[in-house]
């Protein structure tokens, strides 16, 4: 078979392409060691600093510093200032990077990158075997790593925008209701909710017993514990009756979705709602070869989909499965009801009924 000659303009154009992934790739490892080394909070308090100032700050060696600097001032992640030879975030910059707490924070999202690239060992080997890699098999950075930047995501939008999507939820709610927050992780959603409905109870549920006690400890923090409690059980034996059922960006990763709808029907109260949270995603892969897609379905190749085979699933969802295919699961499971409540460039919440 005879190899058909590639373009110079389009190799050249790949060829940069690829570059700039690997760039990005190797520049990823500096973003989390100036997250866990807290080198970009300390950059955001001191304001301009030289490499030597700022590991003064920090206590790191001063050599790595100023190439860490220069590798983030390459990338756009700080700025410098040539006559001063000092470095410096800039509002926007630090509001990204350097505010765990806000709506704007992304650093978790590159500790996920790191945590999948710290199991590719395993990951390669399910490739080869029965596909199979459980959520709690991975580095441990991908839990925290998914609760800082699914928590900040949430933090923007759950309390203020998802909520009143949904038909008197919001007045429910207010009232005092039951919610159930299934395959919470560290229960930042459980919280957001509790601390925004002092009225409701709330109860967080996740197969990962790791993840049940960071998430009880959090809940302990935030002075919520008195109406939320933590409980390992997964999406399919969670107990209990809910007026509200939420899931965040997990039912893709369900071995057998259909049975976990099923379960979610069989809970809820008379009434009741399940708001399921999912990527956004087209019902054609062509409709989701966009830069969103790209990284959704990365990760669904090294985390979500192995994940549900590791629960021995059929014909997993996958974190790209649209809406045709998530009706037709939560229908088959007995909704009559599936509605998309808001969305956002990166999420869907919808609204799911009896």
């Amino acid at each position: 078979m005879t190899r058909t000659e590639p373009d110079p303009e389009k190799l050249e154009a790949f060829a940069e392409r690829f570059s700039a992934d690997v760039a990005a790739t190797l520049h990823g490892t500096t973003v989390v060691l100036g997250d866990k080394l807290g080198l970009y909070t300390a950059l955001a308090d001191g304001g301009p600093q030289t490499p030597a100032e700022l590991a003064g700050r920090t206590g790191c060696q001063p050599r790595l510093i100023e190439e860490w600097c220069n590798a983030q001032a390459a990338s756009g992640y700080c700025e410098y200032e040539p006559s001063s030879g000092r470095y410096l975030l800039t509002p926007e910059q630090a509001a990204c990077l350097a505010d765990p707490t806000g709506p704007a924070f992304l650093t978790g999202g590159m500790v996920v990158a790191s945590a999948a690239h710290k199991t590719e060992e395993r990951i390669r080997t399910a490739f080869t075997g029965d596909g199979s890699l459980g959520w709690h098999e991975h580095d441990t950075d991908l839990f925290d790593g998914t609760d800082r930047f699914f928590g900040a995501r949430y933090a923007g939008t759950l309390v203020d925008h998802w909520i009143p999507a949904l038909d008197g939820v919001e007045e429910r709610l207010r009232s005092g209701a039951r919610v159930a927050d299934v395959a919470c992780g560290h229960g930042a959603s459980t919280i957001l909710l509790a601390r925004a409905f002092p009225a409701s109870t709330f109860c967080g549920f996740d197969y990962h017993t790791p993840s049940i006690e960071a998430a009880r400890k959090a809940a302990a923090e935030a002075g919520v514990s008195d109406r939320v409690t933590f409980e390992v059980a997964t999406a399919e034996d969670f107990a209990g009756e809910y007026d509200l059922t939420c899931m965040f960006n997990a039912f893709h990763e369900m071995g057998d979705p259909t049975r976990v709808a099923h379960h979610v029907l069989d809970t809820l109260a008379d009434g009741g709602t399940w708001m399921l949270v999912e990527p956004r995603a087209g019902d054609h892969p062509e409709d989701n070869h966009t830069p969103v897609g790209r990284t959704f379905y990365s990760a669904s190749t090294l985390i979500c989909v192995p994940n549900a085979l590791s629960q021995h699933a059929e014909d997993p969802l996958g974190a790209q499965a649209g809406e045709a295919r998530l009706r037709t699961v939560v229908e088959a499971a007995g909704f009559t009801r599936f509605r998309r409540a808001t969305e956002t460039p990166f999420f869907v919440a919808w609204e799911v009924r009896p």
